[in-house]
């Protein structure tokens, strides 16, 4: 006869060592925490075991599209009771017989290990960033429904879990939808040709495909080679969009994407929606006389603008671009009140820390690092500011905050969070003199804030703990956690609101109908801001939302105000 203890035994060794192989140490807490609230028929946990081989990571085997039993095999109602019942009888015989209790216990142990497992599987099958295949999408060949293979993602059979992201995303994106509907008739972007370079998520997709529907054609990749949701990624690619980006690329990868967005034979882009400048830099270097042919650049990110303007100083930006990250829109909200809810959520995700009572700095004080400390001060921090623009630096000091050079508070510091756009804000020299267990991070757009580059060095050791979340160890021991490689942390690591993604967008969207279609001479070589009444309608767009209703003008009021009564209602240079 079988001895059950080391049957047992057996079963929960297996199980753990499937479950330790699996490199998503997110889907083995949701595993685990479905397996704690949810029962299932033992009959049908053992005939899904039996489908599991035992000697190979379960992670080989996940099926995306063909598997379509994936929602269909989790346990009913009834089942989850009967597991119930069954669990809770095996504890009460293996009390009330006195015999083997601690045999009993462990094969218990077992069966609920085996619940856990099970779940782990099913779970990983479905979820955003498991990776079930290690080749590069560079080495595949993948064709989507309808015959075409011009996109390159990470998995062309995630698509419809993809759609699904997408679908709960228009839901909160209503005023983009209602400019969508609202134009669809007209096409107001026939004949466009974009090819964009933004963060690849549900909420840009909806983006996207509201330029499509308007009349553009997109070619499109990523400007971060962590933000990229490989499901939305591949759903795109379904409807026809040529996508050209995955999570986890390489720079290699990442140039190489951008070159197949711009380089395709018999397409020629006319318009450039671009996020950081990577892509508008990649076309002007290698690609001049395209450049030379763009009717129209949109550019959201602070580092994207300067880059502009660092071009129209020396007289080389030979076509009109429109500066969205300095409109209103995306400066109040985007910038201010995106920062303020997705910063903890990234430090959560990858920290689990608790802010109260942790001596924080955020280096600048702009939109970006008013939304952080806000964030930050409401859970207890104590937060310090780090600034060189007088104006900010006194702002921060009327919120509260004090304003301090790095170095003064280096060594006592738990928490430093980059917002600045700029180059080496947190040097080597500084993260020498960190405390152990101190964490670094990165809130602006590019990589440069944080001198990562220097900490590649032979007598420093990196540690992967978990997704986008390195421990760097000195030769004392000493280890500093830096998340997403001092890339964005919001959209690296966790996710942003879709709210006010809707603002972002919208605003993109009529800024590019703005550009295509402006009569000759209305843009000359240079770089413009988004004309104020077009900020209004996008704010105006999204009141339905809050259901709030505005006051109008009466004709006395709008004559002694001398204002238009339907706008705009503000002067450019008015500070919001």
């Amino acid at each position: 006869m079988s001895d059950p203890t080391g049957e047992a035994k057996l079963e929960l060794k297996q199980a753990s060592k499937e479950v330790k192989e699996s490199e998503n140490v997110a889907e083995k807490y949701s595993a685990l925490t479905v397996s704690k609230n949810s029962e299932m028929n033992m009959g049908e946990l053992s005939s899904a075991f039996s489908a599991v081989p035992t000697h190979k990571p379960v992670k080989k085997q996940i099926q995306f599209v063909e598997d379509k039993q994936e929602f269909s095999r989790f346990p009913t109602k009834a089942g989850r009771r009967s597991l119930s019942r069954s669990i809770s009888q095996s504890s009460t015989d293996s009390y009330s017989s006195g015999k083997n209790g601690c045999s009993m216990f462990k094969t218990l142990l077992a069966s609920i290990s085996r619940v856990f497992f099970y779940f782990s599987y099913f779970t990983a099958a479905s979820y955003t960033d498991s990776s079930d295949d290690e080749t590069s999408p560079r080495d595949k060949t993948q064709v989507n429904s309808k015959g075409s293979s011009d996109f390159c993602v990470k998995n062309i059979k995630q698509a419809e879990f993809g759609r699904r992201e997408i679908e709960i995303a228009e839901q909160d994106m209503s005023a983009l939808i209602s400019l969508r509907k609202r134009a669809q008739s007209e096409k107001p972007l026939a004949g466009a040709k974009i090819v964009g370079c933004t963060h690849i998520t549900a909420q840009t997709a909806v983006l996207i495909e509201t330029l499509v529907a308007l009349g553009a054609q997109c070619r499109w990749t990523a400007c971060n080679i962590y933000s990229t949701q490989n499901e939305v990624a591949a759903a795109l690619s379904e409807t026809g969009v040529a996508v050209f980006a995955w999570k986890g690329e390489s720079e290699d990868d990442f140039w190489w994407c951008i070159d197949r967005c711009v380089n395709n034979e018999g397409w020629q882009p006319n318009m450039i929606l671009d996020d950081g400048g990577d892509l508008t830099h990649w076309m002007y270097k290698k690609y001049p006389n395209v450049f030379k042919k763009i009717r129209g650049i949109v550019e959201e990110s602070v580092t994207g603008v300067h880059r502009l303007y660092q071009l129209s100083k020396a007289g080389k930006l030979c076509v009109p671009a429109m500066n969205v990250n300095d409109s209103v829109t995306k400066q109040k909200f985007d910038n201010l009140y995106c920062c303020r809810e997705s910063i903890l959520d990234g430090l959560k995700r990858t920290t689990d820390v608790m802010f109260g009572g942790k001596q924080v700095v955020v280096c600048g004080y702009g939109e970006v690092g008013k939304g952080c400390c806000a964030a930050l001060k409401a859970l207890g921090a104590i937060v310090c500011i780090t600034e060189i623009d007088p104006i900010c630096a006194l702002q921060a000091c009327m919120d509260g905050f004090r304003v301090v050079k790095l170095n003064e508070v280096i060594r006592q510091v738990d928490v430093i969070i980059t917002c600045t756009g700029n180059k080496n804000v947190v040097t080597r020299d500084q993260l020498d003199r960190m405390k152990n267990g101190s964490i670094v991070c990165n809130m602006g757009h590019s990589n440069t804030e944080i001198d990562v580059a220097s900490l590649r060095t032979p007598e420093l050791t990196w540690e992967r703990v978990r997704s986008q979340v390195d421990h760097v160890i000195w030769p004392d021991g000493k280890r500093v956690i830096l998340l997403a490689e001092g890339r964005l942390l919001n959209l690296s690591c966790s996710t942003v609101p879709t709210f006010v993604l809707s603002i972002t967008a919208t605003t993109q969207a009529l800024a590019l109908i703005e550009l295509y279609n402006a009569p000759e001479g209305r843009y000359k070589q240079d770089v413009y801001l988004l004309p104020k009444k077009m900020d209004e309608y996008v704010a105006s767009l999204h009141l339905a939302t809050f259901d709030a209703h505005l006051t109008e003008l009466s004709d006395e009021q709008a004559k002694y105000l001398g204002l238009n009564k339907n706008g705009p209602f503000k002067p450019n240079y008015y500070r919001y």
